[in-house]
């Protein structure tokens, strides 16, 4: 594999965990948005990553979302609440989003380091010739 080449499929991870990052904050911001108990509640957003089509790297293949069901949630101030009181919440776990941000942020940090070191390596390949 060349310098080119590993830049390359890093880079091609940096998209992909940027993306997860993205969902996993878009995600994060939406925990608590609330809806009435005959709409769907706010669907969190998963990433799925697949490798890349020329087979090189690795890229997003879709998008998965979750439950729109949601969680019913016992809230009779809220203006949004039933007759019951209750409100739809999304079935967002907190602590799942935050693992899943420390992964996505770690691989993000290790493409761009494998793209830092194959560029330093060309460089130096360049002031060999000088």
């Amino acid at each position: 594999m060349s310098t080119f080449n590993a830049i390359g499929v890093a880079s091609t991870g940096v998209t992909v965990y940027r993306k997860w990052l993205d969902a996993v904050s878009d995600n994060i911001a939406n925990i608590d948005n609330v809806s009435r108990t005959n709409q769907k509640a706010f669907q969190a957003r998963y990433v799925v990553a697949q490798e890349a089509a020329d087979g090189k790297g690795a890229e997003v293949g879709g998008v998965a979302f979750g439950s729109a069901q949601g969680i019913l949630t016992y809230d009779p101030d809220n203006p949004l609440a039933d007759s019951k009181g209750y409100v739809r919440r999304p079935d967002i776990d907190l602590g799942g989003q935050m693992s899943q941000m420390m992964m996505a942020q770690r691989a993000y940090q290790a493409n761009l380091a494998v793209v830092d070191r194959a560029k330093d390596s060309y460089t130096a390949a360049i002031n060999l010739g000088k």
